[in-house]
C-alpha cells in the first residue's frame, strides 16, 4: 500500500537514512539499492504524506529522502518547510520532473539536495555529503534553478516594460524620443507643431512619472524599455 510505514534499526555507524515516497515499488527497489550500500541504513520509510512527522521523531534519521510529489500534490514541499523545526535530519529532495521552480522552492523551503530519481546513482553519494553537511547542489538541479533564475528575471523585465509603456502616452514618447535623438525643447515644440508649454509640460510630466531627474535619463530609460 502508497500508506505503508516501517521502522528498522542501524548499525553503529550507519548513516540513518528515511524514505518518504508514494510509489511503493520504486520506494521497495530504492530501498534495497541503499542497503547495499555500505554505511547507510534504511531506518524508516513511509508512502503517507500524513505519517512523516510521525515517524520521522520516532525514527530519528540522519537524512531525509523526501518525494515533493505525493497523491498528485506537491505534499513534499510542505513538509520540507516543516520538517526542519522537529529534526536536524537534511532533506534531499527526489522528483520525476524537472522543474525548476520546483527546485528553487524546494530549496528555500530547507532542503539540502534536489535529485531527479533518472539520476538515482547519485542519491549514496549525495546522502553522504548531506550527512557530513558537506551538500552541493546536484547538477541537474543547479541547472534547473539557474533556468527557473532566468526565467523569473524574463518576468519581472516583462512586467517592468509593460508597467512603463503603460505609464507613457504616445504624446511623451514622441517627445522622449526626439529627446534620444539630440532635439532641445524648443526644437521638439518647432518639430512637433506644439508650444513650447506643452513641451515642458510633457517632460515634467515625464519625470514625475518615471521618477528621473533629467529628460536626457528619461529617454535614456525609454530607449532602455524598447519604447522606440
Amino acid at each position: 500500500m502508497n500508506g505503508q510505514q516501517q521502522s528498522m534499526q542501524a548499525k553503529e555507524g550507519e548513516i540513518r537514512v528515511m524514505l518518504v515516497e508514494d510509489d511503493p515499488e520504486w520506494r521497495r527497489g530504492l530501498s534495497l539499492y541503499l542497503s547495499a550500500e555500505p554505511n547507510l541504513a534504511v531506518i524508516a520509510e513511509t508512502g503517507d504524506p500524513e505519517q512523516v512527522v510521525a515517524l520521522c521523531t520516532s525514527a530519528n534519521p540522519d537524512v531525509i529522502l523526501l518525494d515533493i510529489m505525493m497523491a498528485d500534490t506537491p505534499a513534499g514541499l510542505r513538509l520540507a518547510s516543516e520538517l526542519p523545526a522537529i529534526t536536524f535530519a537534511r532533506i534531499i529532495m527526489l522528483t520525476s520532473m524537472e522543474d525548476g521552480a520546483f527546485v528553487s522552492e524546494a530549496l528555500r523551503a530547507g532542503a539540502v539536495n534536489y535529485i531527479v530519481k533518472s539520476n538515482y546513482a547519485d542519491i549514496p553519494h549525495a546522502i553522504r555529503q548531506a550527512a557530513a553537511d558537506r551538500s552541493a547542489i546536484d547538477a541537474s538541479a543547479a541547472r534547473l534553478v539557474l533556468e527557473e533564475l532566468r526565467r523569473l528575471k524574463k518576468v519581472e523585465r516583462e512586467y517592468e516594460v509593460d508597467q512603463f509603456k503603460r505609464q507613457v502616452t504616445p504624446a511623451e514618447a514622441q517627445v522622449l524620443s526626439m529627446i534620444h535623438e539630440g532635439y532641445s525643447q524648443s526644437q521638439i515644440a518647432e518639430r512637433s507643431f506644439l508650444s513650447l508649454r506643452t513641451v515642458k509640460n510633457h517632460v515634467g510630466n515625464i519625470l514625475r512619472k518615471i521618477g528621473v531627474g533629467t529628460s536626457k535619463e528619461a529617454a535614456e530609460k525609454a530607449k532602455d524599455m524598447g519604447l522606440f
